[in-house]
């Protein structure tokens, strides 16, 4: 493992055992064989303060090579309305139907494994009941903890 957390080489030892988990560079594939779709990379500051979007933008698989619907998940640290432009970006160029979520992450370094199998919290916001609920299947195992999703839509926090 390039890095370390207590916990995480077991954890993908005994996914990738089990075929639960695996790695690829084919992002087409990788694109038309999943559901969700999650965006996570760095955004470091500029030397304004300002998130460098220039990683996030570059991405062209969750644009592009769609079969069928899907949720695309910001876990990026983005400015408000980046979602609108993801919306914009992916419709140009797909004929498909998708939501954009927002899911911010709660992870602290050292700690991230435990602090995503035990959440104490889970945020979803979408516009999208169809996509509020995939994304509270997906997280179903994680929050038996008894902490709720919580979910917003059109800036309301439900």
């Amino acid at each position: 493992m390039p890095i370390y957390e207590p916990g995480l080489e077991e954890l993908i030892r005994r996914n990738r055992e089990h075929g639960r988990l695996s790695f690829t560079t084919d992002i087409a594939l990788t694109i038309r064989q999943s559901d969700v779709i999650f965006i996570a990379v760095g955004t470091p500051p500029g030397e304004d303060g300002s998130a460098d979007l220039n990683t996030y933008w570059e991405l062209p698989g969750y644009r592009t090579h769609m079969n069928g619907y899907k949720v695309i998940v910001n876990k990026s640290t983005v400015p408000v309305g980046t979602g609108d432009k993801v919306k914009a970006a992916v419709a140009s160029r797909t004929k498909h139907r998708f939501d954009v979520v927002s899911n911010p992450e709660f992870l602290k370094e050292g700690a991230a494994v435990d602090d995503f199998m035990k959440p104490d919290r889970v945020v979803v916001g979408t516009d999208s009941a169809r996509a509020r609920e995939t994304m509270q299947d997906l997280y179903a195992p994680f929050l038996r903890t008894g902490k709720p999703l919580s979910s917003w839509t059109s800036g309301a926090p439900r």
